[in-house]
C-alpha cells in the first residue's frame, strides 16, 4: 500500500505528519509513505527523528495551501504545491491514497480538478463518523457538494451503506435522509425525489426514510445523508457544542472534586475520545477513483497515524469496487 501524505498540511505541520508517518510504518511493514513537501526540510526532520528506513520517501513540492487562502486561487497560483502533487501521484497510479490535514476545501477542489471519479459516481461526498447512543453513524456529505441533486443524495446513501458495513462492521446499516420531520412527505422537492430513488435502490430494504437532526446522536440511523451545505453546518455545530460541553464538565464538575479527581479526568478523557478526530483519523472523500482521507487541521501525530491506517483498511476492504458494483445496479 502506497500513500501520499501531504507533509505541509495541518496546523502543526510538518512535525505531526512525520510523527504519524513514522508511527504508521513502524506498525505495518507493508506500508509505504510518500512524504510530499519541502524536500530539504523533510529530509532534515527525518534525520533528526532518527528514521533511516526505506518505507518513507520524500517527494518534493513547491509551497502549500494555507488555511486562510481561497482554494481555487491558491491551487491556480501554486501548481506544484504539496496538495496538488499528492493528487497527481494518485492520478498517475504512483500511490493508492492521499492523506492531508490541510485546507479541506482545497483537498476537495484539487480532487475535483483531477476528475478522478469512480465509474458511475456523479459527485463525491465527504463522510464523517460520529458517536451515537447505539454505537457509531456516518454523516455525509459534510461539505464537498453544497448543491446536491436528488441522484447525488441517493448515491451517498449507497456509498455510505457500504462504508458503514465494511469499515464500521454494521451488518445491515440503516440509511436515512436528514429532514425537518420524520413524517413521509416532508422536505424539499430535492429530498422528496431522493426519497423515491432510495425507495427503489439496491438498499431499499435498509432505507428508513427521514431522520430529524436530534435523531443523529440517538442512533436513529447508521447512515445519515444530506447535501454538503446542511452537513457542514451540522458538523460545525456538533464540534462547537462538543467543545462547550467538555469545557463545562471540566470546569464545573471535575475541577470541583477534591477526591477522585484523577478518576474523573480519566473518565472525561475517555468520553472526549469518542468525539475526537484522532480516533478515526478524519473524513473520507467517497466516490473518487482512489482513496482520500481528510484529517482535521488540528490533528496530532496519533491522528495522522490513524488516518494512514484507515486509508489502508479502506483499500483492503475494496470499498471502491463495492461502490462501483452497487451503483451499476442502481438507476440513478
Amino acid at each position: 500500500m502506497r500513500i501520499a501524505l501531504d507533509a505541509m498540511g495541518g496546523d502543526a505541520a510538518p512535525g505531526i505528519n512525520l510523527e504519524g508517518a513514522i508511527a504508521a510504518v513502524n506498525q505495518d511493514e507493508h506500508l509505504h509513505i510518500c512524504l510530499v513537501g519541502e524536500e530539504p526540510l523533510l529530509k532534515d526532520l527525518l534525520s533528526q527523528a532518527g528514521y533511516h528506513g526505506t518505507q518513507i520517501e520524500v517527494v518534493p513540492a513547491d509551497g502549500f495551501v494555507g488555511m486562510d487562502e481561497k482554494p481555487t486561487d491558491a491551487l491556480r497560483n501554486k501548481p506544484d504545491c504539496s496538495l496538488l502533487v499528492c493528487w497527481k501521484l494518485m492520478a498517475g497510479k504512483q500511490v493508492d491514497a492521499v492523506v492531508s490535514a490541510g485546507h479541506t476545501g482545497a483537498v476537495v477542489v484539487a480532487g475535483l480538478k483531477t476528475r478522478l471519479f469512480l465509474n458511475g459516481v456523479k459527485r463525491p461526498g465527504i463522510a464523517v463518523t460520529l458517536p451515537t447512543l447505539r454505537g457509531k453513524a456516518i454523516l455525509l456529505d459534510v461539505g464537498a457538494n453544497p448543491a446536491a441533486r436528488p441522484e447525488h443524495l441517493a448515491q451517498y446513501g449507497v456509498m455510505g451503506e457500504i462504508y458503514a458495513r465494511e469499515i464500521l462492521g454494521i451488518a445491515k446499516p440503516r440509511v436515512g435522509i436528514i429532514n425537518i420531520g420524520s413524517e413521509e412527505g416532508k422536505g424539499t422537492e430535492i429530498i422528496l425525489e431522493a426519497h423515491q430513488f432510495l425507495s427503489k435502490s439496491v438498499i431499499k430494504d435498509q432505507y428508513i426514510g427521514n431522520v430529524e437532526g436530534r435523531g443523529i446522536f440517538q442512533g436513529d440511523a447508521d447512515v445519515i445523508i444530506c447535501d454538503g451545505f446542511t452537513g457542514n453546518v451540522v458538523l460545525k455545530a456538533i464540534e462547537g457544542m462538543g467543545e462547550m460541553m467538555m469545557h463545562m464538565v471540566k470546569s464545573q464538575v471535575i475541577e470541583k472534586l477534591d477526591q477522585e479527581k484523577d478518576l474523573g479526568k480519566k473518565a472525561l478523557g475517555e468520553l472526549a475520545r469518542n468525539f475526537q478526530y484522532s480516533e478515526t483519523g478524519g473524513a473520507l472523500l467517497l466516490g473518487i477513483d482512489g482513496i482520500c482521507l481528510i484529517a482535521h487541521g488540528s490533528s496530532s501525530g496519533t491522528a495522522i497515524r490513524n488516518a494512514l491506517q484507515t486509508a489502508n483498511r479502506f483499500a483492503e476492504k475494496n470499498i471502491n469496487g463495492s461502490i462501483v458494483t452497487a451503483l451499476a445496479a442502481s438507476s440513478f
